[in-house]
């Protein structure tokens, strides 16, 4: 069975984001970049499955444009067996996203695709549902433990009432959550090797899509400042502030 994995270059989670000064997007210069935290963890459950026996070749999939063969390579580093850049000039929207990873999944015929329930960048948490929409495949979202057997995946997700076990017949979509494992760190001489792992280009065309942005971002903006706090000196001026505001 194969596993693929999409991954995505964002800025990294340590790094305080900033807004250009005209608004017009994000500061990205001299900025580290990484994996989306999410999609790590949907890699390294797919490492964790092969390593098991549950499955033959995890294959990393990133969309955008020679910058991201860093992160492809990391993933390979991590133990991935190769990896497929998607080439675009522009970031795409979930739908589009789900289209390429479709076609892909068709092409190699994977038993199992997995992907971070969310980017960090974009928030959006619809590209997995999308794609098993479109390839009319189960799907489990928000996992948090998940296991294989006979063809099956088991799947504990998280959702707002708490926990949920769901049963999917393989191929199906999974997309998973924070607490579902910890990635594995990446030791120097795993990343020597990774260099001599294949990582192909495809290009939208090659793949027969043809993205459609349907939503455009106008503006940026920051969130606003902190409003500074007051220090009281009884219960009472508590009370009275709180009411002030109209929080009581």
């Amino acid at each position: 069975m194969k596993i693929l994995v999409g991954i995505k270059r964002v800025i990294d989670y340590n790094v305080r984001v900033r807004v250009k000064p005209d608004g017009s997007g994000v500061d990205t210069d001299g900025v580290k970049m990484s994996i989306n935290p999410f999609d790590e963890i949907a890699l390294e459950e797919a490492l964790r499955i092969r390593e098991a026996g549950q499955a033959d070749e995890v294959i990393v999939v990133s969309i955008g444009g020679n910058e991201c063969q860093q992160q492809l390579r990391t993933g390979l580093a991590m133990g991935a067996d190769r990896a497929i850049q998607v080439d675009a000039s522009t970031a795409l929207q979930p739908l589009a996203i789900a289209q390429t990873l479709l076609k892909l999944a068709q092409q190699e015929q994977a038993g199992l695709v997995m992907l971070g329930k969310q980017t960090i960048d974009g928030d959006n948490s619809q590209t997995g549902q999308m794609l098993a929409a479109l390839w009319e495949r189960p799907q489990a979202t928000f996992a948090s433990q998940m296991a294989l057997s006979d063809g099956t995946a088991t799947v504990t997700r998280e959702v707002d009432a708490g926990l949920e076990k769901i049963e999917v017949d393989l191929p199906a979509v999974v997309t998973v959550d924070l607490r579902l494992n910890e990635p594995r760190f990446v030791k120097l001489p795993d990343i020597m090797k990774a260099k001599r792992k294949p990582l192909n280009v495809v290009s939208l065309e090659d793949l027969g899509v043809v993205p459609q942005n349907e939503l455009q971002v106008s503006n940026f903006a920051p969130p606003p400042a902190r409003a500074k706090g007051i220090m009281v000196e009884e219960t009472a001026q508590l009370v009275t502030e709180l009411k002030n505001r109209g929080l009581v």
